[in-house]
């Protein structure tokens, strides 16, 4: 896996669809065995079922349960870089996802800084 691989729209996924690591490896899961209907109990799914059903990666059924989507490209590549990532750069990614996510609070708290006029 390349520097290159971590594309300006492979972030901008990782932004917007998986907020923490706990999320990721919950959406790497699911999507390896996308036959299963899984129980909301799984370790992280409560927290971050809304945000991947959201993004179309997940899914929720009428009974509690939920499984993995196919979503069309670019988001099925984007879970596939996002697997292989995981598993030849975690650190890596773990940074990325943190700095992504440190983005959006540095973003969210300048919209209420006080400018000087």
């Amino acid at each position: 896996m390349e520097d290159a691989d971590f594309s300006d729209d492979f972030c901008a996924f990782i932004q917007a669809s998986v907020p923490a690591v706990e999320a990721a490896e919950l959406l790497l899961c699911v999507a390896a065995r996308p036959e299963v209907w899984w129980d909301r109990a799984q370790p992280g799914a409560e927290r971050h079922l809304e945000t991947l059903a959201a993004a179309g990666l997940v899914e929720l059924g009428a009974d509690g349960r939920f499984r993995y989507r196919a979503p069309p490209e670019p988001l099925a590549g984007h879970v596939r870089t996002l697997g292989r990532a995981y598993e030849e750069r975690p650190v890596t990614l773990i940074r990325m996802i943190y700095a992504l996510r440190d983005t959006k609070i540095k973003t969210f708290a300048e919209a209420f800084k006080l400018r000087k006029r």
